[in-house]
């Protein structure tokens, strides 16, 4: 792609939060552990550290959740996904496939984890598992000043493995992702996005609303780009050769640049709510 390449601009966006409204339990013989049924899914909740304390022990729950589902009558289809609220439990990709096998053998499908671990997300990600990261809820005791911060970003999240097609990554900071995003794959981030490799999927930044995030890649083919509510896609035909760029928003919409030079070239402008060309500084 050519430098500072124009891309068309819209006024939607995707959402970084999901709206996981109450529904019937399905199973909810513990209060610790249980599936309930949220539209065409099921959901699977796991208790907080904190209730794991309280209670019995994770290893025991599970057990006698395992049980009790091979043991009653299915009230899903056969191949229904399921998504995993695992709060701020520490899952390694060893455990993350336990409860994938544990599902499948009633015929249940782990789709998407949903974590406040940056530690589980990565892992569900390296087990190929759409990923959902939210910061837990700070009291008002968290803060010096008595206050929360609810427009500070999360810490960035690391991936070191390609994002493929049906994937999904949601966080609530800046996402790096050491390798690709393929054709399908979507990442939601309320920070930037770098993707040390092909962009070729859906990059979503600043998705709170930030029109100063960014989005690099090593190589820009994407299906399609957002930063805050600008939407763009690619242009029709390919460049002859590629380097690594960067999709900023402009005020004529969503712009790609020459990755190297950006930080000299440009700077963020409030007043115009988008990234503007630097003045020209004085060379020796």
């Amino acid at each position: 792609m050519s430098s500072d390449t124009t891309f068309s601009a819209d006024d939607k966006s995707l959402s970084l939060d999901d709206d996981n409204t109450t529904s019937p339990l399905i199973v909810n013989s513990y209060s610790q552990v249980y599936l309930k049924s949220e539209s065409e899914r099921i959901l699977l909740v796991l208790p907080s550290e904190e209730e794991m304390v309280l209670n019995m022990p994770w290893s025991e729950i599970w057990q006698e959740l395992k049980h009790r589902l091979q043991a009653r009558e299915q009230s899903w289809q056969a191949g229904t996904f399921v998504s995993l609220l695992a709060k701020d439990q520490l899952l390694d990709v060893r455990q993350l496939q336990t409860i994938a096998e544990t599902l499948s053998e009633v015929n249940l499908c782990l789709e998407k984890v949903c974590t406040s671990r940056r530690q589980t997300a990565v892992a569900a990600a390296t087990a190929g598992y759409s990923v959902e990261q939210k910061v837990l809820d700070a009291t008002l005791s968290d803060s010096p000043e008595g206050k929360t911060k609810p427009h500070s970003l999360a810490d960035p999240l690391y991936l070191q493995n390609t994002v493929r097609s049906g994937v999904e990554v949601r966080h609530p900071g800046t996402v790096v992702v050491l390798g690709d995003l393929n054709p399908g794959g979507l990442i939601i981030a309320a920070g930037d996005i770098f993707i040390w490799g092909r962009l070729r999927g859906i990059a979503h930044a600043g998705a709170k609303g930030s029109r100063q995030a960014r989005i690099l890649a090593l190589q820009m083919e994407p299906t399609q780009l957002r930063i805050a509510n600008v939407v763009a896609r690619a242009p029709k035909s390919p460049p002859q050769a590629f380097e690594p760029e960067i999709a900023y928003v402009a005020s004529d919409g969503i712009r790609l640049s020459q990755a190297i030079d950006f930080a000299k070239t440009h700077s963020f402008s409030t007043e115009l709510g988008g990234w503007a060309d630097s003045p020209q500084t004085n060379r020796k």
